[in-house]
């Protein structure tokens, strides 16, 4: 993981290409020696067993880990017009599932960074009222494209300035 978030970095910093997702499944105990028994997949249904919950944090923790590497490299690269790289890209990282155990997809747990949106904060939107949707439809505007709607978007995300 490591080495796909350097090239992601990489990538950005020569301007090779400005968009790109970086998908990361199913890591578990053959992969990169992580103390576990089994799959990542697996673990995510872990109907709230101690022993897979343990297991499944050590793997979100080594992706966060690595998602703040990431974050830390971008923010050490100056850009000609004397920001950060970091400053001039949107990074998001979550999941598409808010409990993966449920196969549920509302209460999704996103970061952003970067972007030149206000940071440092963590905010919180009632159940229910606020579709990820939102977030993608105030990203889309930061990058220039001229909508009001994303899916089931009912606006921009709220609590989200630009800094």
């Amino acid at each position: 993981m490591p080495l796909y978030y350097d090239l992601i970095a990489l990538a950005l910093q020569t301007d090779s290409t400005r968009v790109i997702t970086l998908e990361l499944s199913d890591l578990g105990p053959n992969s990169g020696g992580f103390p576990i028994t089994k799959g990542y997949h697996q673990l995510t249904h872990h109907g709230r067993v101690a022993s897979y919950l343990k297991e499944l944090s050590i793997i979100e923790r080594f992706h966060a880990k690595q998602f703040g590497r990431f974050l830390d490299k971008l923010d050490a690269v100056r850009e000609p017009n004397g920001e950060t790289l970091l400053d001039n890209t949107m990074a998001l990282f979550g999941s598409g599932m808010g409990n993966a155990s449920s196969h549920s997809n509302k209460d999704l747990p996103l970061l952003l960074a970067g972007g030149g949106f206000k940071h440092g904060q963590h905010v919180r939107f009632e159940k229910g009222s606020t579709p990820a949707c939102n977030l993608f439809v105030s990203m889309l505007q930061r990058f220039g494209v001229e909508t009001d709607n994303f899916n089931s978007s009912t606006g921009t995300l709220k609590g989200l300035e630009v800094a």
